[in-house]
C-alpha cells in the first residue's frame, strides 16, 4: 500500500499500488491527491508531507520577495505536471514558516529539497526552468 498525504488536508490516504495513483481522492476531503499543481505547505504539513509520502517530495522553498523565486514559480508548477504521480512538489513560504525552513538549513532562496523517505536526498539552490528541474530531480533518484 502506497501512502499518500493529501496535498489539501494532510490527510495520510493508503493507495493500493496497482489502483493509478493521478485518479485517486482523499478519502477525508474528497480532493484529487494529484492536481499538477504544487502543494502549498507550512510548518505542520510540511513535516506529515516528509515523514509520510511512500513517494519522494520535493520542497520549494521561497518567499515572496525574492525576484528569482517568483521567476521559477511557473517552472515550478510545470514541473509538477510532468513528475505527478511519481513524486510529489510542494512549495513553502520561509516568511510564513521560518522556524521550517531554518530546521532545514535555508540559507538562499529559492532552495529546493528532494526527500525520500523522510531523508533529504538532494538539495539545489537557485531558479531553475521545468526541464532542469526534472532532470536534476532524475538524476537524484537514481
Amino acid at each position: 500500500m502506497l501512502e499518500i498525504v493529501c496535498p489539501n488536508c494532510a490527510a495520510v490516504n493508503r493507495v493500493p499500488p496497482e489502483r493509478a495513483a493521478s485518479s485517486a481522492r482523499c478519502g477525508k476531503c474528497k480532493v484529487a491527491l494529484f492536481s499538477g499543481e504544487p502543494a502549498e505547505l507550512d510548518a505542520a504539513s510540511l513535516a506529515r508531507h516528509i515523514a509520510r509520502n511512500s513517494i519522494p517530495v520535493l520542497i520549494d522553498f521561497w518567499a515572496d520577495w525574492c525576484g528569482p523565486c517568483k521567476m521559477m514559480a511557473p517552472e515550478f508548477r510545470k514541473a509538477a505536471v510532468a513528475l505527478e504521480p511519481q513524486v510529489r512538489l510542494a512549495k513553502l513560504d520561509t516568511e510564513a514558516a521560518p522556524s521550517a525552513a531554518a530546521a532545514h538549513g535555508i540559507r538562499s532562496i529559492p532552495t529546493m529539497i528532494l526527500f525520500r523517505n523522510g531523508q533529504e536526498l538532494a538539495r539545489q539552490s537557485g531558479a531553475m526552468p521545468a526541464g532542469q528541474i526534472v532532470q536534476w530531480l532524475r538524476d537524484a533518484l537514481g
